[in-house]
């Protein structure tokens, strides 16, 4: 219009932030922690009815002395996981991080990740992006925790949750699905500390919360911390 000035509401960019935020970090070393009560614990329960006869776990790497006790903290470690679970999914997608960092995700670029790992031309230089493998387990590891938390709920309560059991068929079958997927978890754990302790950068960024980056984009630049 003429004689008046349009004046356009600048937004201001968000500061820059932490690459693992502190509820993130908190929510991360809890998990941890319960996960490892919880496959020790299970590993104690496991020996006490064996699912697979050649299979029996050492003693030493169980928790619990007996299996009641084991069941004590399996449980212990159940709602931990189950609550804390419950918050990362909603921190996760409330504040958008899941879209921005696991996806999306491309065969094509899962197919050339896994070329680069074999040929040894991976590079982890950037802590503020996933490649393509990383995004599949992320994901992957996400959708197999909630079965396990649904094949245990099965398992500790067949009767009142019989229709939770039907989901996997009968008992037997959900014991099987469970142990399969401790299987999974810990496959996922040795990998995961295998690489963190090859990019000590990424256990330091886990701890401290690493370097600040822009929260608008997953793929901006790295700040140098303060």
């Amino acid at each position: 219009m003429d004689g008046m000035t349009m004046k356009v509401a600048e937004v201001e960019p968000s500061p820059p932030a932490r690459l693992h935020p502190l509820p993130l970090r908190l929510m991360h070393w809890i998990n941890a922690a319960a996960m490892l009560i919880m496959i020790a614990s299970g590993w104690k329960i496991y020996n006490d009815e064996v699912i697979f006869g050649w299979l029996h776990v050492p003693d030493a790497i169980t928790l619990g002395k007996y299996a009641q006790h084991a069941l004590q903290w399996h449980f212990f470690g159940m709602w931990v996981i189950a609550l804390n679970g419950l918050a990362y999914l909603i921190y996760g997608i409330v504040t958008g991080r899941f879209r921005r960092k696991l996806f999306p995700i491309w065969p094509h670029e899962v197919l050339a990740t896994v070329r680069d790992a074999l040929t040894f031309r991976l590079r982890h230089d950037d802590l503020t992006h996933y490649n393509a493998v990383q995004r599949v387990l992320y994901v992957g590891i996400i959708l197999v925790g909630i079965v396990v938390v649904l094949s245990g709920l099965a398992i500790w309560k067949p009767v009142q949750l019989s229709g939770l059991l039907v989901l996997f068929y009968d008992f037997q079958t959900a014991r099987l699905v469970h142990f399969l997927c401790m299987a999974a978890i810990v496959l996922f754990l040795a990998v995961h500390v295998a690489l963190a302790l090859l990019v000590p950068r990424s256990l330091l960024a886990m701890l401290t919360g690493g370097p600040r980056v822009d929260p608008a984009s997953s793929h901006s630049a790295a700040m140098p911390a303060e």
